[in-house]
């Protein structure tokens, strides 16, 4: 008795994987179709990430435009330079 309630377990436990790994991606393939392929994106300096103007934040340096995915990577792109001037 005890056998058939473990595999029972067992079964659902991986039923739930299954289900959780599969409905993880449809939301992935909606925010695909609903990009314009039109639409220009710019890479992230920091982390690489690909992103459009609409989403970026941008941060100035010499007069340039820098497009980031978030602040963190803004943050960090102006602790790198902070780190890389001549004191």
């Amino acid at each position: 008795m005890i056998r058939f309630l473990v595999m029972g377990l067992l079964f659902y436990i991986g039923y739930r994987i299954i289900i959780s790994l599969t409905s993880a991606k449809k939301p992935l393939q909606k925010a695909a179709e609903n990009r314009d392929s039109s639409e220009e994106t710019y890479r992230d300096p920091v982390c690489g990430v690909y992103i459009s103007e609409k989403e970026a934040i941008i941060g100035r340096h010499d007069g340039k435009r820098h497009h980031f995915c978030s602040m963190n990577c803004l943050e960090k792109y102006r602790e790198q330079l902070d780190h890389s001037s001549p004191s």
